[in-house]
């Protein structure tokens, strides 16, 4: 299908991207902004952030929409929590938003890394909020509460997709999980509780209504909504394209239902102006 003219976007090579990336690669660093093709990684970069992926580059799943590579993923690099502080300090960042490949080869799913990452950072610079944006780790209940107890100011876990679909595009996932997920952090009552997820694949606007319900009703506080776009030929084609009007319906079905802060629109993907929203 043809991109209409509200998913174009320019391409990034302003300084401030040059300067991130060259950050990033000096430090031995990635970005999810990279690894998924992320259409707003420019205006990201331009204004001096980015979303960290640790735990390596490769994923042990293989969902049909993720431009993420799958693979056996190398051993844990202990020190990535140091490199990843030094270059949210160098960048100068209050907001700082972690994520990870899924690592279902590891017994705490990565928690344990992901607790140190946050807790050096609150040392380090004290007045930043940190985000993590984790998957569901199997269900290990004790690897979540471990990265609760270092303190992340947002606890992100994204459904990606209506239930209906989870069988075809994320067949080792389980949406019956992602909730329980974020219905545990939101009991913990400390960090903001997130999620988000993408559309046109093929759902129902009823199917989207009952996303809704169903987050709201795990107690989950934050929400961004976005269109897929395929990213090789080799992944989901995309079914429809959502006009900007119809995400801005969807933001206020979500407002409707209790959510505190939507963001909603065509280029929005989980960590899009995550400062902003926090």
């Amino acid at each position: 299908m043809r991109k209409p003219d509200w998913l174009k976007v320019p391409l990034p090579n302003s300084r401030e991207f040059i300067e991130v990336r060259g950050l990033l690669d000096s430090l031995g660093l990635h970005s999810v902004c990279q690894e998924a093709r992320c259409p707003n990684m420019g205006e990201c970069f331009r204004s001096g952030t980015a979303t960290f992926l640790i735990l390596g580059r490769l994923c042990t799943r293989n969902c049909r929409y993720c431009n993420v590579r799958h693979g056996k993923p190398a051993p844990v690099d202990e020190s990535e929590p140091e490199r990843l502080a030094a270059a949210a300090k160098h960048l100068g960042l209050r907001h700082i938003v972690i994520t990870s490949v899924t690592r279902d080869d590891l017994p705490d799913g990565g928690a344990g890394l992901f607790a140190r990452c946050v807790r050096l950072l609150k040392e380090e610079i004290p007045d930043c909020r940190v985000e993590v944006l984790v998957p569901d780790l199997r269900g290990n209940w004790e690897a979540l509460d471990r990265i609760l107890e270092a303190g992340p100011r947002v606890l992100n876990h994204n459904v990606e997709v209506i239930p209906r679909l989870f069988s075809d595009l994320r067949p080792q996932g389980s949406y019956a999980l992602s909730l329980e997920l974020l219905r545990r952090a939101a009991a913990r009552g400390g960090p903001i509780t997130k999620s988000g997820f993408m559309i046109g694949f093929g759902e129902h606007r009823d199917e989207i209504l009952s996303l809704l319900d169903d987050l709201s009703a795990a107690s989950c506080s934050s929400l961004t909504i976005g269109q897929y776009l395929q990213p090789t030929a080799a992944h989901r084609p995309v079914d429809k394209f959502y006009t900007p009007e119809e995400f801005e319906g969807f933001r206020r079905e979500a407002l409707l239902r209790g959510f505190r802060t939507v963001v909603s629109g065509p280029l929005v993907r989980s960590s899009y102006r995550a400062a902003e929203y926090a």
